[in-house]
Protein backbone atom coordinates (compact mmCIF):
# COMPACT_ATOMS: atom_id res chain seq x y z
CA UNK A 1 0.00 0.00 0.00
CA UNK A 2 1.25 3.48 -0.82
CA UNK A 3 1.10 6.33 1.67
CA UNK A 4 1.38 10.09 1.44
CA UNK A 5 2.59 11.96 4.48
CA UNK A 6 1.08 15.13 5.88
CA UNK A 7 2.56 18.36 4.54
CA UNK A 8 3.21 20.61 7.58
CA UNK A 9 3.02 23.75 5.41
CA UNK A 10 -0.56 22.92 4.48
CA UNK A 11 -3.63 23.85 6.50
CA UNK A 12 -5.09 20.39 5.97
CA UNK A 13 -4.86 17.76 8.70
CA UNK A 14 -4.25 14.05 8.19
CA UNK A 15 -2.87 12.03 5.33
CA UNK A 16 -4.06 10.59 2.05
CA UNK A 17 -3.53 6.88 1.47
CA UNK A 18 -3.59 5.33 -2.01
CA UNK A 19 -3.83 1.60 -2.52
CA UNK A 20 -1.21 0.56 -5.10
CA UNK A 21 -4.07 -0.96 -7.13
CA UNK A 22 -5.52 2.54 -7.56
CA UNK A 23 -2.25 3.81 -9.01
CA UNK A 24 -2.01 0.72 -11.26
CA UNK A 25 -5.51 1.49 -12.50
CA UNK A 26 -4.50 5.06 -13.32
CA UNK A 27 -1.48 3.75 -15.24
CA UNK A 28 -3.69 1.29 -17.15
CA UNK A 29 -6.07 4.12 -18.12
CA UNK A 30 -3.12 6.25 -19.23
CA UNK A 31 -1.92 3.44 -21.50
CA UNK A 32 -5.40 2.99 -22.98
CA UNK A 33 -5.44 6.69 -23.92
CA UNK A 34 -2.57 6.14 -26.36
CA UNK A 35 -3.88 4.97 -29.73
CA UNK A 36 -2.55 1.65 -30.99
CA UNK A 37 -1.30 0.48 -27.58
CA UNK A 38 -2.61 -2.35 -25.42
CA UNK A 39 -1.47 -3.86 -22.13
CA UNK A 40 0.26 -7.08 -23.13
CA UNK A 41 -1.41 -9.20 -20.46
CA UNK A 42 -4.54 -9.31 -18.31
CA UNK A 43 -5.70 -6.09 -16.70
CA UNK A 44 -2.92 -4.43 -14.67
CA UNK A 45 -0.70 -7.55 -14.85
CA UNK A 46 1.50 -5.81 -17.40
CA UNK A 47 2.22 -3.05 -14.88
CA UNK A 48 4.82 -3.12 -12.12
CA UNK A 49 5.17 -0.13 -9.79
CA UNK A 50 7.93 0.65 -7.30
CA UNK A 51 7.33 3.45 -4.83
CA UNK A 52 10.72 5.11 -4.27
CA UNK A 53 11.54 8.24 -2.23
CA UNK A 54 12.24 10.11 -5.46
CA UNK A 55 8.93 9.03 -7.03
CA UNK A 56 7.20 6.14 -8.72
CA UNK A 57 9.15 3.90 -11.08
CA UNK A 58 6.79 2.18 -13.50
CA UNK A 59 7.55 -0.82 -15.71
CA UNK A 60 4.85 -1.42 -18.33
CA UNK A 61 4.57 -4.26 -20.83
CA UNK A 62 2.63 -3.33 -23.94
CA UNK A 63 1.53 -4.62 -27.31
CA UNK A 64 1.63 -2.22 -30.27
CA UNK A 65 -0.09 -2.08 -33.63
CA UNK A 66 2.31 -2.99 -36.42
CA UNK A 67 2.04 0.46 -38.00
CA UNK A 68 3.22 2.22 -34.83
CA UNK A 69 6.49 4.12 -34.61
CA UNK A 70 7.92 2.45 -31.51
CA UNK A 71 9.98 5.36 -30.19
CA UNK A 72 7.17 7.90 -30.66
CA UNK A 73 4.55 5.64 -29.09
CA UNK A 74 6.83 4.78 -26.15
CA UNK A 75 7.36 8.50 -25.51
CA UNK A 76 3.58 9.11 -25.64
CA UNK A 77 3.04 6.28 -23.15
CA UNK A 78 5.61 7.82 -20.79
CA UNK A 79 4.00 11.27 -21.09
CA UNK A 80 0.49 9.91 -20.56
CA UNK A 81 1.45 7.92 -17.46
CA UNK A 82 3.39 10.82 -15.95
CA UNK A 83 0.58 13.30 -16.61
CA UNK A 84 -2.23 11.08 -15.33
CA UNK A 85 -0.49 9.84 -12.18
CA UNK A 86 0.78 13.28 -11.18
CA UNK A 87 -2.54 15.02 -11.86
CA UNK A 88 -4.70 12.40 -10.09
CA UNK A 89 -2.44 11.75 -7.08
CA UNK A 90 0.18 13.59 -5.06
CA UNK A 91 2.92 11.30 -6.39
CA UNK A 92 5.74 12.24 -8.71
CA UNK A 93 6.75 9.87 -11.48
CA UNK A 94 10.51 9.30 -11.46
CA UNK A 95 10.71 6.99 -14.48
CA UNK A 96 8.56 4.96 -16.87
CA UNK A 97 10.17 1.99 -18.59
CA UNK A 98 8.18 0.75 -21.60
CA UNK A 99 8.71 -2.84 -22.73
CA UNK A 100 7.21 -3.77 -26.10
CA UNK A 101 6.29 -7.43 -25.69
CA UNK A 102 4.29 -8.04 -28.85
CA UNK A 103 3.11 -6.53 -32.12
CA UNK A 104 -0.46 -6.73 -33.40
CA UNK A 105 -0.48 -7.56 -37.12
CA UNK A 106 -4.27 -7.83 -37.45
CA UNK A 107 -4.42 -4.24 -38.80
CA UNK A 108 -2.56 -5.25 -41.99
CA UNK A 109 -4.86 -6.34 -44.85
CA UNK A 110 -4.33 -9.92 -46.02
CA UNK A 111 -3.02 -10.55 -49.50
Amino acid sequence: MAHMRHDPTSNQKGKVTYNSGIVSGIVALAIEEVEGVYLSSAKNKGIKLNFEKSGIVADVNVKLDSTANVSKIAFRIQQSIKHNVESMTNYKVERVDVHVQDVNFSDIPAG
